[in-house]
């Protein structure tokens, strides 16, 4: 579909790319990955025409249409309505549309045969391009993405910048593209969103790039991942946990090569040094020499997965009780966020603030800061001190400093050279150090603004949406950083993989209550699934236990107690025989399903498996099919075990 060729591309003396090649088949669906700065945008821009190649070719089929969501779509404003705006994407139809509305109005006062035939063809053609359901399409996407049906009439410009570019996300979708290109979609959404975005992802019949750093979006939505590295664009077949599997393997390989390598140029170097003054041996040393200069030198593995080893001091230790709200109240206006709430946390917790946007979760943490009047108690336990983390106070770092200046500001007991080595846990190394703050990305500032943070000595951390703008290393290092913290924090993050990996409990608001639940992510989600399935159970329950609509023209004469018992008795036995039946199906399926996995992950495990390109895809994709099949299964099978406690009671 789209063919990149010996691609390379410059900025100024630095090759972005060197002699790249990819590709891109339909209905792949690729996470292009690699660190801030190697060029995962400008590759997209390059597949959209909007930069040229400086060498090589990027050539796309000729029915391979491009759809791109970038970040510049954050300016887009307009007075149309969203909904409006996002049924551009269906420009035909819209053209039909306005011709079918011109020929009724024309048709008004001049009935003539030739526009009723001009009529007909318009009207067939809309309806051939399923005209008359645009509308209906893009309101369950806006809605997919988080918009209420009062939101679709408001004009696109009196939404916020992330709102828009969900506005302008349903509109590609709505387009179908041959080739979806997705930079950052996460970014802007909530969690509720993201997950209904991946599912589409998955469903969607075209082909997709997407880059992010949301490791769970990516393991499940993509089935290659593609590295920018070096210059280089490296495919892996699998999701993003299959590349780092095999990267691990890769590293291991190409460290073993350079090691054997460098130890045969030490070898023949020093061959050279001894006797390249003796006449007798000059054969031998060219020989050699001609050797090394031909030598197709294996790079050196470069670890990028740096480790963080903070020492975290405390001026002041905290008593056992950090934070306590009791009947807390906070609306804006008619919009009620919180309606006499009480929640508090002691000393350790680690807590992820999730859910929907618009549900309060930053006014929560401004509550909390104390920068949020509310009605009811807010106390703050003894001994507590507490920084906070938002985006916008990525503005309140001082331009004119260099970077050991500002964090000497935020803890001035620090020596510079402590200070370079948590510079240094943050990508930050050599001269970098010395850069003023006025000239780095939206992301470097992000590093230096959490670096501050944990830097400030504070005992209580208050951190809203950390991961925006990191790249994925940076995010590992904040995990680092956040599991050696010892004291208490509250974050807001839409990052599953993040959230899984810091919290030890979870907070998230549902009918205007701040709850509770006393585990990880991974827990959590597993409790909302249980307690989803209980709520269908009850319902199925409710809808088989409800009397049959009764015959309007020949009534059934009512039956007498013992009928009704006989028959809800024998009705109830036949159900809980298919039930259990079902069970023990389910469970047989399972456990071949599970030998059938241990016998592909075998496969997976031999080297000789890689030997192979189409033979490793095949493979890939057979286990993820298995995979999915063993949790589709085990979902069904705790249905029919629910069902047999229902009927069994």
């Amino acid at each position: 579909m789209i063919a990149i060729t010996n691609l390379s591309y410059y900025l100024g003396d630095r090759a972005l790319y060197d002699s790249a090649s990819l590709h891109i088949k339909p209905k792949q669906k690729i996470g292009l990955i690699g660190l801030n700065g190697t060029g995962k945008s400008t590759l997209l821009r390059m597949i959209n025409g909007e930069f040229q190649p400086d060498e090589g070719s990027i050539s796309k089929s000729g029915d391979c249409t491009l759809g791109f969501l970038n970040q510049d779509l954050l300016s887009y404003q307009s007075d149309d309505s969203i909904l409006s705006v996002a049924m551009q994407a269906f420009e035909r139809q819209n053209e039909l549309q306005v011709q079918i509305d011109k020929i009724l109005h024309e048709m008004e006062t001049n009935y003539r045969d030739e526009l009723v035939d001009k009529l007909a063809r318009v009207q067939d053609e809309f309806e051939a391009l399923d005209g008359y359901t645009i509308q209906s399409k893009a309101e369950a996407i806006l809605e997919g993405l988080g918009f209420s049906t009062r939101d679709l009439d408001q004009p696109l410009r009196l939404f916020s910048g992330g709102w828009r570019m969900r506005v302008m996300l349903a509109k590609l979708l709505l387009q179908k593209p041959a080739l979806l290109m997705l930079d950052e979609p996460t970014n802007h959404l909530d969690l509720p969103s993201i997950q209904w975005v991946e599912k589409y992802v998955q469903n969607y019949e075209g082909a997709v790039i997407v880059v992010s750093h949301d490791r769970e979006f990516l393991d499940n939505v993509v089935d290659t991942i593609v590295e920018v590295s070096g210059g280089k664009l490296n495919l892996y077949s699998g999701n993003y946990s299959y590349y780092i599997e095999e990267k691990a393997l890769r590293n291991e390989i190409q460290r073993g090569a350079y090691e054997n390598q460098q130890a045969k140029i030490r070898q023949t170097e020093r061959f050279i040094e001894r006797f390249k003054a003796k006449a007798t041996k000059a054969k031998q040393v060219q020989s050699r020499v001609k050797a090394l200069n031909r030598m197709d030198t294996v790079d050196e593995v470069i670890d990028e997965n740096a480790k963080v080893h903070f020492r975290f001091q405390f001026t002041t230790q905290p008593g056992r009780h950090v934070f306590q709200l009791e009947d807390a109240s906070k609306a804006y206006g008619d919009k009620l966020i919180l309606d006499h709430t009480n929640i508090s946390m002691e000393r350790g917790d680690k807590i992820a603030l999730i859910g929907a946007n618009g549900r309060g979760k930053s006014t929560v943490l401004r509550i909390v800061a104390g920068t949020e009047p509310i009605e009811g108690v807010r106390r703050l336990g003894h001994n507590v001190s507490f920084t906070f983390y938002a985006q916008h106070q990525l503005e309140s770092l001082n331009i004119t400093h260099n970077l050991i200046e500002e964090l000497k500001y935020a803890n001035p007991t620090k020596t510079e050279t402590e200070l370079r080595t948590v510079l240094g846990c943050f990508l930050f190394s050599g001269d970098d150090v010395f850069k003023k703050i006025k000239v780095l990305s939206g992301g470097e500032k992000s590093r230096v603004a959490l670096a501050k943070v944990l830097l400030s000595q504070a005992n209580f951390l208050l951190l809203d949406e950390p991961t925006n703008h990191l790249d994925m290393q940076s995010v590992n290092i904040l995990i680092q950083a956040l599991q050696q913290y010892e004291g208490s924090y509250i974050v807001v993050s839409h990052d599953r993989y993040f959230v899984e990996s810091i919290a030890n409990k979870i907070w998230y608001i549902e009918d205007h209550q701040i709850k509770e639940y006393p585990g990880t992510y991974a827990e959590y989600e597993l409790w909302l699934e249980e307690r989803g399935l209980e709520s269908a159970v009850s319902e199925k329950a409710i809808v088989s236990s409800a009397p049959p609509p009764k015959s309007a023209s020949a009534p059934a004469p009512a039956p007498t107690n013992g009928q009704k018992k006989d028959s809800g008795n024998a009705e109830s036995q036949k159900a809980l025989r298919q039930a259990q039946k079902l069970i023990e199906e389910l469970e047989a399926e399972i456990t071949s399903l599970e030998e059938k996995k241990a016998k592909l992950e075998a496969q997976l495990a031999d080297p000789e498996s890689y030997a192979e390109k189409e033979i490793l895809e095949k493979l890939n994709e057979e286990y993820a099919q298995t995979k999915k099949k063993i949790a589709d299964s085990t979902k069904a099978w705790e249905v029919a075990m629910l069902e047999v406690e229902e009927l069994s009671a």
